[in-house]
């Protein structure tokens, strides 16, 4: 009596649908963490991903579907450094060529810890699907190659049995946007307290800001306390109103001189901020971080002046600036702008 078939065991007891009429093509709504098993390029490849796709949901009983991407190297990149005007470096590919490749992604799991993930990960990896006997493009995949010289290059440390997907990885729907994946951000409150402010920093486009000027609010640790700030609304009579009102009037002062301002309140202060940057900085050899120049701009632009001269007894003092009667903080630091986690937004349209 002939062995049953290995990917029996890959989800016993489960059906998945393979209906030859549906193109099973990857959407928002799959995911948000999915295996790649594999991936097609050339002549053929669009075929080769669909058979693969198929065999995979008909065969080992997995959720698999295709994702269409095209890649364009020749279009300019950002280069590590900046230019003599402080914008990034723009560079171009060596080889500047497009193509497009087909992906076959695996799963609907809710995260990296999912049951079942790196089982069925594993058993991927070791499968040998009848595609990669017949496919056209398979021996012609420009990814699947460049997979291949990189793990060549690394010493070789698995020595088991491997199959043509053995270069299956995890990783993210990539038709997700990038916040649903960011850690959880400001509570409900914190975003509340920033809804309606005109400057609010939840809106800069950036990555990275400077804050120029902090003012301390009623620091509020006990839970308890918390809680009925929360549900009574009781921030606005705090002293994180007076914090908030010093922020928007230095805000709106720097706008009116035509400086990218912003503010942001939370339970414990509010602070202004300048100017919207992707990065910081970039890394250099030696282990040191080259500041955009833009920001160390900015950084020297708004901290304090040296006042007294440090003596044996004594430490150096800083004058700090003022704008409309309010002071900025005597050292200005790059900081994160705080992302609102949009995670919960996305309805599941799979049960898992």
């Amino acid at each position: 009596m002939a062995a049953p078939p290995f990917w029996n065991s890959l989800i016993p007891f489960r059906r998945v649908e393979a209906d030859i009429n549906k193109s099973y093509e990857l959407t928002e709504e799959n995911g948000p963490w999915m295996i790649m098993a594999s991936s097609f390029s050339g002549a053929g490849a669009a075929q080769d991903a669909r058979d693969l796709m198929m065999e995979l949901r008909r065969e080992f009983g997995v959720e698999a579907y295709v994702f269409k991407q095209k890649y364009d190297f020749s279009d300019t990149v950002t280069g590590m450094g900046y230019d003599r005007y402080g914008k990034p470096k723009k560079m171009r590919y060596v080889n500047d060529n497009s193509f497009t490749s087909y992906a076959v992604m695996v799963g609907n799991y809710d995260s990296v810890d999912s049951s079942g993930l790196q089982k069925t990960l594993e058993k991927l990896k070791k499968a040998e699907p009848k595609v990669f006997e017949t496919g056209v493009s398979v021996k012609s995949d420009t990814l699947k190659s460049l997979r291949e010289r990189l793990s060549e290059a690394i010493a070789e440390e698995d020595k088991k049995p491997h199959g043509p997907m053995s270069y299956a990885f995890v990783t993210r729907n990539p038709l997700l946007p990038e916040e649903y994946f960011r850690p959880q951000g400001p509570d409900q409150l914190v975003v509340d307290m920033n809804k309606d402010t005109p400057y609010n920093l939840l809106k800069c486009p950036g990555a990275y800001t400077v804050k120029v000027a902090s003012f301390r609010g009623a620091v509020v640790i006990d839970q308890k306390e918390i809680k009925r700030i929360e549900e009574e609304d009781l921030v606005s009579a705090s002293r994180l109103a007076k914090a908030a009102e010093k922020a928007e009037k230095l805000a709106h002062a720097l706008r009116q001189q035509g400086v990218e301002a912003y503010t942001f309140h939370d339970r414990t202060e509010s602070m202004v901020t300048v100017g919207s940057f992707d990065s910081v900085g970039t890394p250099r050899r030696d282990g040191k971080i080259e500041i955009n120049p833009q920001v160390k701009r900015i950084i020297d632009g708004y901290k304090g002046n040296a006042g007294s001269e440090a003596t044996p007894t004594s430490q150096a003092t800083f004058k700090p600036k003022m704008l409309a009667g309010i002071t900025f903080d005597v050292q200005p630091i790059p900081v994160q702008v705080p992302r609102v986690s949009i995670a919960a937004d996305y309805a599941r349209g799979v049960n898992r």
